[in-house]
């Protein structure tokens, strides 16, 4: 056989279905598997979307290719969305539809940043992420961020990171795996290292709309004048309108990197999906009401689920926020891919174990919890209470 890019075969496989092989060994002793592997919503589309997914689906319009940009009714919408979260005008020029944020990435990586430049990240960071890096030969340089920290990274230990070879730096808010919440004045204080350096700052917002309700904006760097020149804002419709099949994210970045991103996406894909396209440029403020009570939902389940683990002797909750909690298992130095492992056979819990999220972190579980409700939340906690491990 002729030989493979050595580049994609060091990577590896998919993470998700890697751990939800782990849940055939379960007998359902304990009740039904929960499922707290991957950040997926628990509840169903609304049905008036649906209905615009169905009806844009079946129009022979939506069947043929579309702009490189995205829907100009999808991106005028989000720039409505944008200016109203934010509180700043912004430009649908500004706005590049992608399919989901996974490709946003990619493209945004890929229009600042070739092989053998460094770009930073934290570490634990999002998969991912990591592993795009590695597959386009760009160098990964990690940054801790620790639970003494609350998981947030250190201004001081990026200003040394920061060099003129350094390209981008990437982060996630609400983060993923932690779920940690970058504060505002952190993120400006980040921008303004990153635009004194000459570097993007790439901020993958996925889980903004999750945080806790009444949080305000997540950041002011679109009202910084020139945000353009250092700054990209990655997003996801998938987890907000529960559609992540559907595949649809946003690029938000001046229109000179907006157009090297159109070159990208021409090859990666065209365009974004048509129908939910469509679809989301009607949902976007017509379900504003909806997506808020979902909001509360979420942080509902969230504090039921610090209840749930911060009663379970051993067990440590190092931080929850947004769609993740972040734990630290009681079992010494076990690897927490066996103990992931473990519960998912015997205690019918599928969580991901810290190693899949960067280097030492093989003490912790991430936990993805919305698609679990309240419930089978408090479920957990009983769960992790009478979970031994083999040998111990």
């Amino acid at each position: 056989m002729s030989s493979l890019n050595p580049l994609i075969r060091r990577l590896a496989p998919p993470p998700i279905p890697a751990a939800q092989a782990w849940a055939r060994d379960y007998d359902g002793e304990r009740g039904p598997l929960i499922d707290l592997s991957q950040a997926a919503p628990g509840h169903p589309p609304h049905p008036d979307l649906l209905s615009w997914l169905g009806e844009a689906s079946a129009s022979a319009a939506a069947a043929g290719y579309g702009p490189i940009e995205g829907e100009r009714a999808l991106r005028l919408a989000y720039a409505q969305h944008l200016g109203t979260l934010y509180d700043t005008p912004v430009s649908a020029t500004a706005i590049q539809i992608t399919a989901g944020c996974n490709q946003a990435f990619v493209a945004a990586l890929m229009a600042v940043a070739r092989a053998g430049d460094t770009v930073l990240i934290t570490n634990p960071f999002y998969f991912n992420h990591q592993s795009t890096l590695s597959m386009l030969g760009i160098e990964a340089e990690l940054l801790p961020c620790n639970s003494q920290s609350g998981f947030l990274p250190d201004i001081r230990a990026i200003d040394a990171a920061l060099r003129p070879d350094v390209k981008a730096l990437a982060l996630v808010s609400p983060n993923n795996p932690t779920g940690a919440v970058y504060p505002p004045a952190l993120i400006g204080e980040i921008f303004e290292l990153c635009r004194a350096n000459g570097t993007w700052l790439i901020l993958d917002e996925t889980y903004r709309d999750f945080l806790p309700p009444g949080a305000g904006k997540p950041h002011g760097l679109f009202a910084i004048d020139g945000w353009q020149k250092n700054f990209i804002s990655l997003y996801s419709f998938s987890k907000s309108h529960a559609v992540p099949g559907h595949r649809v994210g946003a690029i938000t970045a001046g229109v000179g990197v907006l157009a090297q991103v159109a070159k990208i996406m021409d090859n990666l894909q065209i365009c974004a999906p048509r129908p939910a396209q469509i679809a989301l440029a009607k949902a976007l403020p017509a379900l504003e009401g909806w997506r808020e009570a979902n909001r509360a939902e979420i942080a509902a389940r969230a504090a039921a689920l610090r209840m749930a683990i911060e009663g379970v002797e051993g067990w440590k909750l190092l931080s929850v926020g947004a769609y993740f909690a972040y734990l630290r298992h009681p079992f010494g130095d076990i690897r927490a891919q066996l103990v992931a492992e473990r519960l998912a056979a015997s205690a019918g819990i599928l969580c991901l174990p810290g190693e899949f999220f960067g280097e030492a972190q093989e003490g912790h579980l991430r936990l993805a919890f919305p698609n679990a409700d309240l419930a089978t939340i408090r479920q957990v906690g009983e769960r992790l209470g009478g979970f031994v491990m083999p040998g111990i």
